[in-house]
């Protein structure tokens, strides 16, 4: 078990190109399981036009030894080609959605408006009562608009995942 205390533990992003076929997030995730790896975030979809391969990102965390495990563990497995850890081998660009569902009235329904604005958080449903928002950005910015939500009414909130990919010419 990996102790969030430890300074040495960081968290990664890890990229795999698969082939698209049944079985293999199943495989995926019980690598992940099978050894008590935490997945913070996890994101599947095909990546290729015939449809013949998928990309998978998965946010863990652990110590640099523990990260070094987890790719070799994932290369190892059939039909994975490649395994990148990207906040290791150089700048990448790493978002996440969100949809931010609001209930409120008065002044909550006011502020949720301001401070959607200034995190520019787009609406995308508004009844009488209730918003729902939808965000694009970095995890942690994120996490502050939902932090900020919870007083004025946050109802539900439902996330994409981490979708990540290397800057410039780097490809997975």
């Amino acid at each position: 078990m990996i102790d969030p205390k430890d300074p040495t533990v960081r968290s990664a992003t890890i990229s795999c190109l698969v082939e698209n076929e049944a079985g293999v997030l199943a495989r995926v995730i019980g690598l992940f399981s099978g050894r008590g790896y935490n997945i913070d975030s996890l994101t599947v979809a095909p990546v290729e036009g015939d449809r013949g391969r998928s990309r998978i990102n998965v946010v863990t965390s652990g110590t640099p030894m523990v990260i070094e495990q987890i790719k070799a563990q994932l290369d190892r497995l059939v039909p994975v080609h490649r395994v990148s850890d990207l906040t290791q081998d150089g700048p990448h660009i790493a978002r996440e959605m969100a949809l931010v569902k609001v209930v409120g009235s008065g002044n909550s329904r006011a502020e949720a408006l301001r401070l959607a604005d200034a995190f520019r958080a787009r609406v995308v449903d508004a009844t009488i009562d209730s918003f729902v928002f939808e965000m694009t950005g970095q995890t942690e910015k994120l996490d502050a608009f939902v932090d900020l939500m919870r007083p004025l009414g946050l109802a539900e909130v439902s996330r994409t995942g981490v979708a990540a990919i290397a800057r410039g010419t780097r490809i997975l």
